[in-house]
């Protein structure tokens, strides 16, 4: 066991940590606040709620994973630490949604890039929604803090050679690009970072807040589904959650009560709708589970005619912003150009093709590059994002149509990301779609993508970032919660997580959490202490 390990240095201590899977009996716990899901939002909160002397029980339905179960296999690590075994899909099947669930949710698997909500999405907030208080000015100090407390700053390290692609190909091209900020301190540089930090380098909730609130007392669940908010007149009372088996997908029956004098629900931008919709929250205007957004990526795979080893190093550490608000917020869908890692497991899952020809081109994988785009949706009226809403099981799913206006922009990123990698020098590249051959020159894939069909199931969509269905504003009949996560109808509920966003933002999400988890977390401590 290593010394460094955060995680079990503090279970040795006596942390209140209980894993559903060992409760025999069901109980009721009491506490000043619970707070419903352990990633960027919820560890946020816990942390600051608990070290201002509040008692805090945090619920998380995933397992407690740490650093002796981390170890570089993706298979497990697909299965164990990703929302339904990292098979979530929109309810059509046409989008994969890459999603934790796990202690620390997301920011326990994400590539760890760290963006300040990009100034033209706040400014738009504060025109759009009424959000006056989160422009760039009065957000600056939130960032500082929780890249602070995230250890986030520019990558230090040359690019891998896989994000060099994207340097090389904007250039050469004359397009701007810029390296990304990470939450890491002490990186051995491996690149298995979706699959779990085997070297506690990644600053997400799981090595950061989740210990701080835990040494300020907190007790944390694991293993415990959040079923049921229940209402007592214009309050909630108590959370109804069930505990999980060993498995963790499997109900053992055991029932927990939670009671609190306040609930912070922080369960994503499909879990936090998906629970206030299975507890009949107030919602006058219908508006839980509307306007969910994806950044719904796409990309293109290059051979490169020397190695690039995709799997190792740094996994994001390149960005291009040149095509993502050049054009105006809300004109042509804007995207933000990053790099993936393609490690064998998730390329055979993404690289277009099956049997001899998926073989053949894995067979080259050392030499394969990708770019994707990122999407920003939620900013133009062709663009109103998704909806959450219920299985006849309780469990949430998203539709979320793909529209004319988002195909455009699809389409265009595909020229972009095929001319960058010709322009580094790739010998062929090919579009993540099924009607896509490899293209031997950057003349002959721009005319084929200019007749591509922009289909669902034809063009290979997925997305890691999650956002909306709890919009924030100032208006109750347009949003869920204010401007600090304060849900408008019931007087002790907060949202503190990404389905607050009103559109997406145009940037690796979880950053823009942590600050607005902080900023709302240290306004509600006051409230509750007063």
């Amino acid at each position: 066991m290593s010394i460094t390990d955060r995680i079990a240095r503090g279970l040795e201590s006596g942390w209140k940590v209980i894993d559903g899977a060992t409760l025999t009996a069901s109980q009721t716990h009491e506490a000043d606040v619970v707070v419903i899901g352990t990633g960027a939002g919820g560890g946020t909160t816990a942390e600051i709620l608990a070290k201002s002397g509040l008692s805090v029980i945090l619920v998380e339905e995933g397992r407690l994973y740490h650093q002796k179960d981390f170890k570089m296999n993706e298979l497990d690590a697909y299965a164990s630490l990703y929302q339904e075994g990292m098979s979530r899909v929109t309810r059509d099947g046409a989008i994969a949604i890459l999603q934790g669930r796990c202690v620390g949710g997301s920011t326990t698997v994400n590539w760890t890039s760290s963006f300040r909500t990009p100034e033209p999405t706040l400014n738009h907030w504060a025109s759009q929604f009424g959000l006056d208080g989160l422009t760039p000015d009065a957000m600056k100090p939130w960032f500082n803090g929780r890249e602070e407390r995230h250890t986030i700053s520019p990558w230090q390290v040359d690019p891998n050679p896989n994000n060099d692609v994207l340097r090389q190909g904007c250039e050469k091209l004359g397009w701007s690009w810029q390296i990304i900020p990470r939450n890491v301190k002490g990186c051995w540089n491996l690149g298995y970072c979706g699959v779990g930090c085997p070297t506690n380098a990644k600053q997400g909730a799981l090595t950061t807040t989740i210990p701080g609130a835990l040494d300020n007392n907190a007790t944390l669940f694991h293993g415990l589904r959040a079923d049921r908010l229940i209402m007592n007149q214009d309050r909630i009372d108590r959370l109804k959650a069930s505990a999980m088996s060993a498995d963790g997908v499997t109900p053992s029956g055991v029932e927990v009560e939670l009671k609190a004098k306040h609930f912070v629900v922080a369960a994503s931008a499909i879990g936090s709708p998906g629970l206030l919709l299975r507890s009949d929250i107030p919602d006058p205007y219908e508006r839980i589970g509307k306007r969910t957004f994806l950044h719904p990526v796409n990309a293109t795979v290059a051979e490169m005619p020397e190695a690039v080893d995709p799997y190792y190093g740094a996994p994001q550490s390149i960005y291009s912003d040149e095509f993502n608000f050049s054009r105006g917020v809300d004109g042509p869908a804007g995207y933000k150009l990053e790099v993936p890692p393609l490690h064998p497991a998730m390329s055979a899952g993404v690289v277009p093709g099956h049997g001899e020809q998926l073989k053949a081109d894995l067979t080259k994988l050392p030499r394969l590059n990708s770019v994707l785009a990122l999407l920003r949706d939620g900013f133009h009226p062709e663009s109103p994002g998704g909806t959450v809403s219920l299985r006849d099981d309780g469990s949430p799913v998203l539709d979320y149509p793909v529209t004319n206006y988002l195909w455009q922009g699809l389409r265009d990123a595909f020229y972009k990301m095929a001319e960058i990698q010709f322009a580094a020098g790739a010998k062929k590249v090919r579009l993540m779609h099924l009607d896509s051959p490899w293209f031997a020159t950057w003349g002959e894939a721009r005319k084929a993508i200019d007749e591509m069909p922009m289909e669902i199931h034809r063009t290979r969509l997925f997305t890691a970032h999650q956002m909306g269905g709890c919009g924030m504003g100032s208006n109750p009949r347009e949003s869920v919660v204010n401007g600090f996560g304060e849900h408008h109808q019931v007087a002790n509920l907060s949202i503190h997580d990404a389905s607050i966003f009103p559109t997406s933002i145009g940037a690796n999400p979880q950053l823009s959490v942590y600050a607005l988890s902080a900023r709302n977390s240290s306004r509600l401590a006051s409230k509750l202490l007063s």
